[in-house]
């Protein structure tokens, strides 16, 4: 796989260009390129450097011959809509919506014109992105990572890890368009096991001490961690309150494993990320959206942290830890 890690120094010279590209564009007649996401800069180092690739591998390169526009939200959901808004009137030649089924729809609804390629961890028929997988149609397409279909699945795999729960809590994000979806298939699937779901909903107004203070009163035995942007900036937070009080969590990025979360089932991200650059190479060249099918990740991956497993006093199944694609020791 291709390596995308970048330095933060070279992405902050990178993202400084921003302000000169759209001067350049106009000047030399390069095509500009929206790219708007729910979150911030510093998270996303290793994913733009993913759409970056994507986008040279079709033969674009931002700075020479395509600018690149950047918009961050800061996890502002409110303020998605008037960041795509300023893009449209900038009038770029095709906008990335990323970081969530938020940003997609703040895209789709701010213009019908403008091609629009996503990335999202829902499904984009039932947020009404799109009516067709394989045929679009209009000027929307992109990647869904799936993410919300592994909702029970994840689920399962926790319940691996403590097979005796009675309670396991469960952090959703109300600003999610998918975090009513997850919730469902979770709720559904415990239910079915006779347990009980807490839900907490947590966003930036809540923060993560209170949330966690409330799994720990309501005598919690597990928590499942939702897919969403926001969480995945603050996994560190997450990770570090979730050793604090011993709960055993399972998330839907490998990032959380990888900084000590104990186990996480999913798609890759940076993936994602660069199949959207793909994609937007691609308009870039002439193809229309709505003749580019919707990319579903099917490739999904188990990590699991050996080190965490140990400090919170788990008896891993040895199938299990067998069955895992990737383990961190």
């Amino acid at each position: 796989m291709t390596n995308f890690s970048v330095g933060r120094r070279e992405f902050a010279s990178l993202l400084g260009c921003a302000a000169v590209w759209p001067l350049a564009a106009r000047a030399q007649a390069l095509p500009v390129i929206g790219f708007v996401n729910s979150t911030s800069p510093d998270p996303t180092l290793q994913r733009v450097a993913a759409f970056r690739q994507g986008l040279n591998e079709i033969g674009y390169v931002g700075g020479q011959n395509a600018a690149i526009e950047f918009r961050w939200a800061e996890n502002q959901t409110y303020r998605l809509q008037s960041l795509v808004g300023d893009l449209v009137r900038r009038r770029v030649a095709v906008i990335a919506a990323t970081g969530g089924t938020a940003a997609a729809l703040a895209a789709k609804h701010a213009t019908s014109t403008i091609p629009i390629v996503f990335e999202i961890g829902g499904d984009p028929i039932a947020n009404g992105l799109v009516e067709n997988l394989n045929e679009p149609g209009g000027n929307v397409t992109g990647v869904s990572l799936n993410v919300v279909s592994l909702a029970q699945s994840q689920f399962e795999l926790l319940r691996k890890f403590k097979p005796k729960a009675s309670v396991v809590a469960m952090f959703v994000n109300p600003d999610n368009p998918n975090s009513g979806a997850q919730q469902a298939r979770v709720e559904a699937a415990a239910h079915a096991a006779g347990m009980e779901v807490l839900i907490l909903r947590v966003n930036k107004e809540t923060g993560f001490e209170q949330p966690f203070m409330t799994l720990i009163q309501r005598h919690a035995d597990a928590l499942f961690v939702s897919n969403d942007s926001y969480f995945l900036e603050w996994r560190r937070e997450i990770i570090a309150q979730a050793a604090v009080h011993a709960v055993p969590t399972i998330y839907a990025s490998r990032a959380y494993a990888a900084d000590g979360g104990l186990m996480s089932f999913g798609a890759s991200i940076i993936d994602g990320y660069h199949q959207v650059g793909a994609y937007v190479g691609r308009i870039l060249k002439g193809e229309k959206p709505g003749d580019l099918p919707i990319l579903n990740s099917a490739k999904f991956k188990l990590s699991i942290n050996l080190t965490t497993a140990r400090t919170l006093g788990l008896d891993l199944p040895p199938a299990l830890v067998s069955s895992a694609d990737e383990v961190i020791q």
